[in-house]
């Protein structure tokens, strides 16, 4: 199971998974400057959501047809520091999407 964290101190904002940089998957999209920030609906927001979701389900096309819906109704809404694990996350996603069967949320 994957850990995510978010924090936020006077140096930025940090993200990880399992410890090590949350990579910042540019490559796919570049939304706004590409940074990650949460707590508002908006563009580095997005960039977050799609990084998480990239590295949750391992499928770009999945982590993009998801992004915006994560966004507004996960990231948007975390506090300053936040911990999600790849199980809330899931768990997210199955109440996004009742009617999905383990198989096409991961």
């Amino acid at each position: 199971m994957s850990i995510f964290k978010g924090t936020r101190s006077i140096d930025g904002v940090r993200v990880t998974v399992d410890g090590q940089p949350l990579d910042h998957v540019l490559h796919i999209r570049t939304y706004g400057s590409g940074f990650f920030e949460w707590s508002y609906e908006g563009d580095e927001p997005m960039q977050l959501s799609l990084a998480i979701l990239n590295e949750y389900y391992g499928d770009q096309q999945k982590a993009l047809s998801m992004t915006e819906r994560f966004m507004k109704e996960i990231v948007a809404n975390f506090d300053n520091d936040w911990v999600m694990t790849s199980e809330d996350i899931r768990t997210a996603l199955l109440q996004m999407h009742p009617i999905s069967t383990d198989a096409s949320v991961r």
